[in-house]
């Protein structure tokens, strides 16, 4: 039963593959099996690959079960047109295009297994891309927020230059009163003299000043830093937001991407042992001497071409023969006076009915 599926599997005409040896059965039920496991191989790949995109399993398997009988046919059709030729050169070239295929085929499925396969590898680069990609989106953002946050802080300390300003201009005037009535400057006289009241009404004065600016500024410096923690809030919540993006950057491009930052060697020989696979059907059956299925095969199709040709010929010669009796036939009948005679009076009653009819539509125009 197994044999018999497998038989099936390599594209192989039952009629002819059953009337041969058993050995000549098992070569071509070898060939299938590789085709089937084949396409069972494409299957996994594409289910796991596709569940990276969909993250759905049984979309995955769907899809993958899909992709898996297409290579399948693929396959089984590739190792069923190659017909075993007397010279090698010969059948190397008409396997060059199938054997292409074979390995796009095996690329295709390879990649998928490999990012299986390299998953604890890949995922440790991953790690590391959503890192720096982490660090490189809080730099972006911060980038963004910058200006403002500069500008609310060169804000913030330009009203307190104001208040520090203010506050050293008291400081002098509060000094020049006080060395006015130690005597040690100005009038240089011990007391409080004109000149000290003077000088001290314009240090009151100026402390009045320095209350009312640092209670007006304090309010504003309150309400710019308020203006800032909304913007530090709103910064911390877009690289909040992004950072669900940055964790989910592992696709099946991002991982192709890190499988490419892996080591080449072991990738190329997961790559090389399924390009083996993929065209050991048509390697197999280039390498193998021509068997008994392939000469009732080719003795099958030299019958039917031979019949067609034949056919083909005998139509030919019936066509031809067919016009040359026509062609004597209407040579004789031209001829024939009798006929000739009659298609002559036939004639004239046409012209007389003809005449007729023109004659009664004058008549009645007139």
């Amino acid at each position: 039963m197994l044999k018999r599926f497998f038989i099936i599997c390599s594209g192989a005409d039952k009629n002819l593959i059953y009337s041969c040896s058993n050995g000549e059965q098992n070569k071509y039920a070898g060939i299938g099996a590789t085709v089937f496991f084949t396409a069972v191989m494409a299957f996994i790949a594409a289910s796991y690959a596709l569940y990276t995109v969909f993250d759905n399993i049984y979309t995955s398997i769907f899809f993958g079960l899909i992709w898996g009988l297409l290579i399948f046919n693929l396959d089984r059709f590739i190792v069923s047109t190659i017909r075993k030729r007397d010279k090698f050169g010969q059948e190397l070239l008409q396997a060059t295009p199938r054997i292409i295929l074979a390995l796009i085929i095996a690329v295709v499925i390879s990649k998928p297994l490999e990012i299986k396969i390299f998953q604890k590898e890949i995922d440790t680069v991953l790690l590391k891309e959503k890192n720096e990609l982490a660090m490189a989106n809080k730099k972006q953002v911060a980038n963004y927020y910058q200006s403002d946050l500069d500008k609310n802080k060169a804000a913030i300390d330009s009203l307190k230059s104001e208040i520090t300003k203010k506050e050293k201009e008291v400081n002098d005037l509060y000094s020049t009163y006080i060395t006015e009535a130690e005597g040690t400057s100005g009038t240089m006289k011990l007391g409080k003299g004109p000149v000290y009241k003077e000088k001290r009404e314009k240090h009151d004065a100026a402390l009045a000043q320095l209350d009312t600016l640092r209670k007006t500024n304090q309010e504003k410096i309150i309400a710019k830093e308020k203006e800032a923690a909304t913007l530090l809030a709103s910064q911390d919540k877009k690289i909040t937001e992004s950072q669900p993006i940055i964790d989910n950057f592992d696709g099946l491009m991002a991982r192709i991407n890190a499988l490419n930052k892996l080591p080449l060697l072991p990738s190329l020989f997961i790559m090389l042992l399924f390009l083996a696979i993929e065209t050991a059907p048509i390697i197999a059956k280039l390498l193998s001497p021509k068997g008994e299925y392939d000469f009732k095969l080719e003795d099958s199709e030299t019958a039917l071409k031979t019949n067609l040709a034949q056919n083909t010929y005998q139509r030919e010669l019936m066509r031809t023969t067919d016009a040359g009796i026509y062609d004597d036939v209407y040579a004789e009948i031209r001829q024939d006076r009798e006929l000739y005679n009659y298609k002559k009076k036939k004639a004239i009653e046409l012209l007389e009915m003809q005449a007729d009819s023109f004659s009664e539509k004058q008549k009645s125009v007139m």
